[in-house]
């Protein structure tokens, strides 16, 4: 069980190194009745860089516990 837990972790890292704009969107839903303007809450450019840098580092990580873990 853990492995398929880590696996789709992988899979949502490799996504926010891709298209992160995939994972704004999907939380722009969840801001409505929070956020006064979700469309104003997008991300910068370097916001994006961000993201696809901590997303290089997550799954540097979750494929050195799934490694480590087999």
């Amino acid at each position: 069980m853990f492995i398929v837990i880590l696996c789709l972790m992988l899979a949502m890292g490799l996504v926010q190194v891709v298209r992160p704009q995939l994972l704004w969107q999907m939380n722009r839903r969840l801001q409505r009745g929070w956020v006064k303007d979700p469309d104003g809450t997008e991300p910068t450019r370097k916001g994006y860089a961000v993201q696809r840098v901590t997303g290089v580092v997550f799954l540097a990580v979750a494929v050195w516990i799934l490694v480590t873990n087999l």
